[in-house]
């Protein structure tokens, strides 16, 4: 299943400190970008994982470097971290997703983290890895 964020928080400029509103994902102003998904859409990605087994996260929700925009992919590390609890794998990939469940604080209860993401996207994908591969051939 793929979920795209219904609302997000826009901002004028790509700073912290920039002004900042939630919209609908139709309603983003010429000039505006999208920094962060909306409270609905944490919601909605919430309730898609509350029953999951297994959870592979690839990419940051919005730009969690800056608070502002960081509710997100808190939200989402929060409850991958609460998956783990009730015995879900939950994976984490890419190094900037590493360091959002560092800044949460949650990094220790994920299953596993690899700061390899586009590595783990094309194991995923059933492709050959040319370490993997060489380590295989020695």
């Amino acid at each position: 299943e793929l979920l795209l964020p219904t609302d997000v928080v826009i901002a004028d400029n790509f700073a912290p400190d920039a002004n900042s509103q939630t919209v609908s994902i139709e309603a983003i102003p010429d000039g505006w970008m999208g920094l962060d998904i909306g409270p609905d859409s944490v919601k909605v990605f919430q309730e898609a994982l509350a029953d999951c087994k297994t959870v592979i996260w690839n990419g940051p929700m919005g730009v969690f470097e800056f608070d502002k925009f960081a509710k997100g992919t808190e939200a989402i590390a929060n409850s991958m971290a609460e998956l783990t609890k009730t015995g879900a794998s939950t994976i984490i990939g890419g190094g900037d997703s590493v360091a959002a469940v560092e800044k949460v604080g949650v990094a220790d209860q994920m299953s596993h983290i690899s700061t390899g993401g586009g590595a783990s996207l094309e194991l995923l994908e059933g492709k050959v890895l040319p370490g993997i591969a060489a380590l295989n051939d020695a």
